[in-house]
């Protein structure tokens, strides 16, 4: 290695005694990409060139002085994106030298060297960028308090149950024992995806009452609740998936309506006791139910569009928009809370796909996907993904 950078040092150094009028190294191209745990930046030279490096602080840059050098391309087509390098600048200084700043976002360490052409390529400059140090241990207990890292919980609701089994196909098949699948499924990926905790409404064959299925979502103090069914229509010709959301007004459809009405069953629930708002002012009661009840319908319709267009990968959608109706099981006042329509077990070819446990696999996973999606744009204060995604930010 040390004869390498001696000849290397005196390749350089003779480009500097060339005669007068023999044009200047030119800086032809730059090339960065990861190798390993470093950062590898490559500039690729007409010749050989002399050149020294050093570093500043406040804000972090690393200084390439090259000697009898000139720039000839451009650095605009290198990615950035996630590399501690925030950007690279380059002028003229001195007499016929080039200076390349790199700004950086950390301070990194340096390992720099020249490489003589072989393997058909040129004269390179090679600088590799490490991380200057690791995380001070001192350090990482205040990035836990300042970022708990709470898992974001998600309450699925495998509809019906029990005594209650739901609509029923031509050939026997029960929406009970379809969605169930498809919950345990979803339920299964979600608690392999760090970041996020799950809790079944129910795990086996038995019947929950409406009311009991939103407590249970604010007993976990969820983050969103998902309500999965495959039900029946009117018409056997209708077929694939929907998103409901709550409507506190009248349902946008007809199905909305239907599919409302049938889910019901039981009376609708009290979100005022929800709250806790039985010792207030009656008015003021309201209009703090009414803010509430807003705001997570707004989440709910974004939450609902998010699943829905995981979903239109995968099977054929019913509705293509979030349809809303009066569902008691979506009425939690500070949940968002969907109810998917996973297909119509009435319909043949629906019912048909729904029972086979490849498509109910498919229909998880895109319910994940939506999911996820969703919490990535939105993520809750406190937890792991809004921590990810400001680390992320920082890296920028």
């Amino acid at each position: 290695m040390h004869r390498r950078h001696l000849l290397n040092w005196i390749l350089a150094s003779a480009a500097l005694v060339l005669p007068f009028g023999v044009s200047a190294t030119q800086i032809r191209n730059a090339r960065l990409w990861r190798s390993d745990d470093k950062l590898r930046l490559v500039f690729d030279l007409s010749g050989p060139v002399q050149f020294k490096t050093f570093s500043l602080s406040a804000p972090e840059r690393l200084i390439i002085d090259l000697s009898g050098a000139n720039l000839s391309g451009d650095f605009s087509q290198l990615t950035l994106n996630n590399t501690m390098i925030r950007s690279i600048r380059s002028g003229h200084y001195g007499q016929g030298d080039t200076r390349i700043v790199l700004d950086l976002s950390e301070p990194v360490q340096l390992n720099s060297f020249l490489l003589p052409p072989q393997d058909g390529q040129g004269h390179r400059l090679v600088l590799d960028l490490k991380t200057a140090a690791p995380i001070q241990i001192a350090a990482a207990p205040i990035i836990d308090k300042a970022h708990p890292k709470r898992d974001i919980i998600v309450v699925v609701d495998p509809g019906h149950g029990g005594k209650d089994p739901g609509a029923v196909g031509a050939k026997g098949e029960r929406e009970k024992d379809v969605v169930l699948s498809i919950a345990q499924l979803l339920a299964k990926r979600l608690k392999r995806e760090k970041g996020y905790d799950v809790k079944l409404v129910r795990n086996d064959d038995f019947f929950v009452p409406l009311r009991k299925r939103v407590e249970i979502a604010r007993k976990h103090n969820a983050d969103m609740f998902i309500s999965v069914h495959a039900d029946a229509a009117p018409r056997l010709t209708a077929s694939g998936a929907s998103v409901y959301c709550l409507s506190e007004g009248g349902a946008t459809s007809a199905t909305a309506r239907f599919m409302a009405q049938r889910e019901n069953g039981a009376d609708l629930l009290g979100a005022t006791s929800l709250l806790n708002l039985r010792d207030k002012d009656p008015m003021l009661a309201g209009v703090i139910l009414d803010m509430s009840m807003n705001a997570t319908i707004a989440a709910s319709l974004q939450l609902g569009s998010t699943v829905l267009g995981s979903l239109a990968g995968i099977t054929t959608l019913h509705q293509k928009r979030v349809e809303q109706a009066g569902f008691a099981v979506l009425k939690s006042p500070d949940v968002p809370s969907i109810l998917v329509e996973t297909g119509f077990i009435s319909n043949a070819r629906d019912s048909q796909r729904l029972v086979t446990a490849r498509h109910q696999q498919a229909v998880a996973d895109g319910l994940f996907e939506g999911l996820q999606r969703y919490f990535q744009k939105n993520p809750p204060m406190n937890s792991y993904v809004a921590w990810q995604q400001e680390q992320k930010k920082a890296q920028v």
